[in-house]
């Protein structure tokens, strides 16, 4: 399981996981000695605070996968930085976001070719809890990038 979850980010280190009801729940944590402040750039090695930060991944083996994460809360020991802390960052997940970047493409290559409603309702049988609103905003932010890229 820990290659699985270095596919997924080297800075993650396996700690546990459980199988309920056709989920797959999986903790992980944080193996960087230190972290990069997301708003001056400065790294810092001092915890502030721990919590879990859960979000969905591509399922295993017709399982749902729910990631935990022990996210950490940093201290920025920058003067000049506008923030005193910050929560560690990863690069597969957007900020607050509650799907992996991965499953986010996935859910957007399903749903490319039919309504919200039928793609919510085929997605939420084997690959991910998700409702019709959540699939129309994950088309709309593909799209949003995508004429972005162009110009």
């Amino acid at each position: 399981m820990d290659k699985f979850i270095k596919q997924l980010d080297p800075n993650l280190d396996y700690i546990n996981h459980e199988i309920n009801d056709g989920k797959c729940y999986i903790t992980v944590a944080s193996n960087r000695k230190e972290v990069t402040c997301p708003f001056c750039g400065r790294p810092s090695s001092r915890i502030h605070s721990t919590y879990n930060r859960t979000f969905q991944d591509l399922p295993i083996q017709g399982n749902k996968v729910f990631i935990i994460i022990r996210n950490r809360k940093m201290f920025c020991d920058n003067p000049d930085c506008s923030h005193t802390t910050f929560a560690e960052r990863f690069d597969f997940i957007s900020y607050k976001a509650k799907k992996t970047r991965r499953l986010e493409d996935e859910i957007v290559r399903l749903s490319i070719n039919c309504s919200s409603v039928a793609a919510s309702k085929a997605l939420k049988e084997n690959v991910v809890d998700i409702g019709k609103s959540t699939v129309c905003n994950l088309l709309k932010k593909k799209k949003h990038r995508l004429l972005t890229k162009r110009q």
